[in-house]
């Protein structure tokens, strides 16, 4: 059985490959830029506000990391099935279940910014 660090990286290699190849270069650069500041932002802001922050983009590129945040924490609140229930949960969670999302977004957080780095080869600074 994989351990859930396991599961967070097999899941982030998945929806982090779904930016591979020629024709997806400017979508990858996007993507992995919001990616890489997904760690601060939740640092710094915290998961409501953060996940409203992407959610007000104006790329589906990098909305999309609403709906790869909603699979991955699903694991730990079942609730959480698309990125509309992951905006209203962390809205309405308890203080012990916001904190647990936040530790668990956290962490995924880690691992998509290492595939991005390594499948996408986007690394932090690359903005335009």
């Amino acid at each position: 059985m994989p351990s859930r660090d396991q599961e967070r990286a097999a899941l982030a290699f998945d929806h982090v490959s779904q930016f591979t190849g020629e024709n997806n270069k400017a979508k990858a650069k996007k993507y992995g830029t919001m990616i890489h500041k997904l760690p601060a932002l939740l640092q710094t802001a915290g998961l409501c506000q953060t996940m409203h922050f992407i959610q007000s983009r104006g790329d589906e590129d990098q909305k999309k990391i609403l709906e790869h945040l909603a699979v991955q924490l699903r694991r730990v609140n079942h609730a959480i099935q698309n990125a509309d229930s992951l905006l209203a949960r962390v809205r309405q969670a308890e203080l012990p279940e916001y904190l647990q999302l936040t530790d668990e977004a956290m962490a995924c957080a880690a691992w998509y910014r290492r595939m991005v780095q390594g499948v996408l080869k986007v690394e932090a600074g690359e903005e335009d």
